[in-house]
């Protein structure tokens, strides 16, 4: 009986291997419109959508056998096909992160509506926290859009996130969006400027697609990762406690790990 358990799982995986190639191929094709989006939606008066991507130092139009994701840039050994001018390795990473993430969206949540709306919420993670790096702003265009389609999918798609088997509710969302910007506007306000109101719109977008307890431990999850690489600059960057750091990254991972772990950790907690 173990032996034919055991068959019946493997056969069950090689019967979903398709499902989660297509999944990782989907993942990919975004996650090469990602990168268009961090290097665009920043400067204002460029358009996502046209013209189409071109080589930033030669000028010439990307052929489309040349934006195959991650493909293209192994084949033409991360140079550009005209001007042979190196290619940043975060165009390939960007693809692969997202590709990575929708897959294991998938693995957790399966073939459902809200698994849909989780990847596009994993995408604009990615999008937020590169622009961050960058730019060291969140942009509106990303986060207010969230907010709306949180409360939207709340109340006809979104799960309640720790009983799956009912709807989180309008209620739910909006105590989440209230939780996440407020504790944000709070400690700006304490902190004199110290935390950004992008920082505050992206809390509440996480908290509007989570609800108040998950946002809960975003915050703490995503503070902890702050702090951890705040105090190792200061030791081994020398910087001081004023320096500017882009927080963004860190509560996209702390959104990031709530929503794949947060039922699980919240539960630990509960039994300790």
């Amino acid at each position: 009986m173990e032996k034919r358990g055991r068959g019946n799982h493997i056969n069950g995986g090689i019967a979903l291997l398709p499902y989660y190639i297509l999944t990782a191929a989907f993942g990919l094709i975004v996650g090469s419109f990602l990168n268009v989006c961090i290097h665009r939606l920043p400067q204002k008066g460029l358009s996502i959508v046209t013209p189409p991507s071109s080589c930033p130092a030669c000028g010439k139009r990307i052929k489309p056998w040349h934006n195959i994701p991650v493909i293209s840039y192994l084949a033409l050994r991360g140079r550009c096909a005209y001007c042979g001018v190196h290619i940043s390795l975060r165009y390939p990473a960007v693809e692969l992160l997202n590709g990575i993430l929708y897959v294991l969206v998938y693995a957790k949540f399966g073939i459902t509506a809200y698994s849909i709306y989780y990847m596009m919420f994993i995408s604009a993670l990615i999008v937020i926290t590169f622009i961050d790096i960058d730019y060291q702003i969140i942009p509106d265009v990303i986060t207010l859009p969230g907010m709306m389609l949180g409360l939207v999918g709340s109340i006809f798609i979104l799960p309640e996130p720790h009983l799956y088997g009912r709807l989180m509710g309008i209620s739910g969302s909006l105590a989440g969006l209230f939780t996440g910007g407020l504790i944000f506007y709070l400690i700006a306000v304490v902190s004199r400027g110290g935390m950004g109101g992008g920082d505050i719109k992206l809390m509440a977008m996480a908290g509007a697609t989570f609800g108040w307890k998950s946002i809960l431990l975003t915050i703490f999850i995503g503070s902890f990762a702050g702090s951890i690489y705040g105090i190792s600059l200061m030791i081994f960057k020398g910087k001081g406690r004023k320096a500017k750091i882009p927080f963004g990254p860190f509560l996209s991972l702390g959104a990031a790990v709530s929503l794949f772990y947060g039922r699980e950790i919240i539960a630990y907690y509960l039994n300790l």
